[in-house]
């Protein structure tokens, strides 16, 4: 979906409209100025917001005593997280790494075509990397959604990462694909996973920081 001047809404950053969300960023900024230092940045919707509790065991235990910030907020497009990068969230840090993952929410709420969503997945990677030179980023595909790997939802978010995939240089930004964690040999996904066949069920945090200890060992 595009506006009448056909520049995507993926990539138009705005805030979200709930009453929630401005001030969760402005909270966000007094979490980042009261830290020692930023090393880490978890950045995206509520699959990574979610860390704060159904995944807060996991947090608390890989995360919190390596100076991690929690940036995920439930129900953001890539809009919004532009919206946010534009906002100061990023401002006076320099974490060594910071794990992005977003797009699932371009695709269920507006059905973006996965151009759009990629583009606005490259967007937020260049803002990245001129706000951020230093840090590296591990770009996480789009986990998986709907019951059947045939359904039109999950088709559209695999469309997203065959396109992001590409954005990565395995030297700045980095891409991995944790799909496999969480669906069967035929490629489909349990409620046992995820209820609602959309959010990770809290029995799949650890499996998630465990598939991406290595890099963080390595880069952190």
């Amino acid at each position: 979906m595009s506006t009448t001047d056909n520049t995507p809404l993926a990539i138009q950053a705005c805030p979200q409209e709930a009453e929630w969300w401005l001030p969760r960023h402005q909270q966000k900024q007094q979490e980042k100025s009261a830290m020692e230092s930023v090393n880490l940045v978890f950045l995206g919707d509520s699959i990574t917001h979610a860390w704060e509790d159904k995944g807060l065991s996991v947090w608390q235990e890989y995360y919190q005593p390596r100076g991690a910030l929690n940036l995920g907020f439930s129900g953001d497009r890539t809009e919004h997280v532009l919206w946010r990068i534009a906002n100061g969230e990023l401002d006076g840090i320099a974490p060594k790494v910071l794990v992005l993952l977003v797009g699932t929410n371009n695709t269920g709420h507006r059905q973006d075509p996965a151009e759009e969503t990629a583009l606005g997945v490259k967007c937020i990677l260049e803002q990245l990397k001129e706000r951020l030179p230093t840090t590296k980023i591990l770009l996480l595909a789009v986990f998986p959604r709907s019951a059947k790997p045939t359904q039109k939802l999950r088709c559209l978010n695999d469309k997203i990462n065959t396109l992001v995939e590409k954005f990565a240089d395995e030297e700045t930004v980095f891409y991995r694909d944790l799909s496999a964690l969480f669906l069967d040999r035929e490629g489909y996904l349990s409620g046992e996973v995820m209820a609602d066949y959309l959010h990770p069920n809290a029995s799949q945090y650890p499996l998630w920081a465990s598939a991406i200890e290595v890099f963080l060992q390595k880069h952190l």
